[in-house]
């Protein structure tokens, strides 16, 4: 069959919407989707028959080393809002204030923070079709809400822009108000602090935290910025800020925020680093800030991040990685748990201070 045949009959097989009510772009390979979902459909199957055995009788989820390695490998789509409510705490606040998060939306209103929100309403995934004013039920409501009654419960945040965007994810997983309530407390307040307050210290903070991980790591493309004078929050802030969200395909992102709310902000720097380093040789091939901002924007798509559980879980195998994005045989794919190599919390926490710390000193 001719590659415009099998682009055709893919196109017919796989629908124009995905799962979560995303449209997909105009020049999405549905050809290559469907190859890879075909693959990746037997290891959902395979997941979903542990994770069933892992829960039988609606025992709870607490963590340990065979819950960190079933998250790591990837909770099916109908435990998720499950496991990520039980192992970010979430749950336990949410058992412990009952009742609290619709007293907030009852409560008195900041006509400033309501503006904000609505501001960003139509924003939100426009290429989704659930967001929009047309469709029934519209989450635009219930986004609404939820960032309405975190703004109202951490008043020293509010709202940031965002947290539109994590806040509707959360929604689109647990299509529960509270639920996602928590959840994104359980993110803004403990998983990432000071990210989205007024001063973004915490987000300030990790993208200097990178810059130092790439100078350790990977000391060519550390040079490369610092030669054209490139500021790492001009390349990475919507990486830290969003995410992921809307930089990388849906089901990577939830495959990394299963880490997130079970390991912390650790797997957002392994995710950075494995990105960067696949596609080294490409960034330094880079001879001007635009070229380099644009290389970084590549490296977000291709066949290589749409396959989540490669990209997640492949086994290591060294590769020396040329040329522009492109598809590899799965034996050379990286995996991100092993590609930045050591990266413990302990350095982590080191480097958080010392950066924090220049920050601060700069005013």
């Amino acid at each position: 069959m001719e590659r415009a045949e099998r682009l055709q009959a893919a196109r017919a097989r796989v629908p124009r919407v995905d799962p979560y009510g995303f449209e997909r772009p105009e020049d999405f390979d549905y050809a290559a989707y469907e190859e890879f979902f075909s693959t990746y459909l037997v290891i959902l199957t395979k997941r979903a028959i542990k994770w069933s055995r892992l829960l039988k009788g609606g025992r709870g989820v607490r963590k340990s080393s065979t819950v960190k390695r079933y998250v790591r490998k990837g909770i099916p789509l109908e435990h998720r809002a499950r496991v990520w409510m039980a192992v970010s705490g979430a749950q336990a606040q949410m058992d412990q204030n009952p009742g609290y998060y619709h007293r907030l939306l009852q409560g008195e209103r900041s006509s400033c923070l309501e503006e904000a929100i609505r501001t960003d309403l139509n924003r939100t995934f426009p290429d989704n079709v659930r967001f929009r004013k047309t469709a029934e039920p519209c989450l635009q409501k219930t986004l609404y809400n939820v960032l309405l009654a975190y703004g109202t419960h951490n008043r020293g945040v509010g709202y940031c822009q965002g947290m539109n965007f994590i806040a509707g994810y959360l929604i689109l997983i647990t299509k529960n108000e509270e639920e996602s309530f928590w959840l994104l407390d359980a993110l803004v307040g403990r998983i990432l602090p000071d990210y989205y307050s007024p001063e973004m210290l915490g987000l300030k903070t990790d993208q200097e935290v990178l810059a130092e991980l790439v100078r350790l790591k990977l000391p060519a493309v550390a040079a490369l910025m610092e030669g054209h004078g490139v500021l790492w929050t001009l390349l990475v802030s919507r990486w830290f800020i969003c995410l992921f969200v809307d930089i990388l395909p849906v089901e990577t992102v939830l495959r990394i925020w299963d880490c997130l709310f079970n390991e912390g902000s650790k797997i957002l720097f392994r995710v950075a680093l494995t990105l960067i380093k696949q596609h080294q040789r490409f960034i330094l091939e880079a001879t001007s800030v635009p070229d380099i901002c644009d290389r970084f924007k590549q490296i977000t798509k291709g066949t290589f991040v749409t396959e989540c559980h490669t990209f997640m879980q492949a086994s290591f195998a060294e590769a020396q990685p040329s040329g522009a994005p492109q598809a590899l045989p799965a034996c050379s794919l990286p995996k991100v748990f092993s590609e930045p190599g050591s990266l413990s919390m302990a350095t982590i926490t080191r480097l958080r201070e010392s950066c924090r710390a220049a920050l601060l000193a700069q005013g």
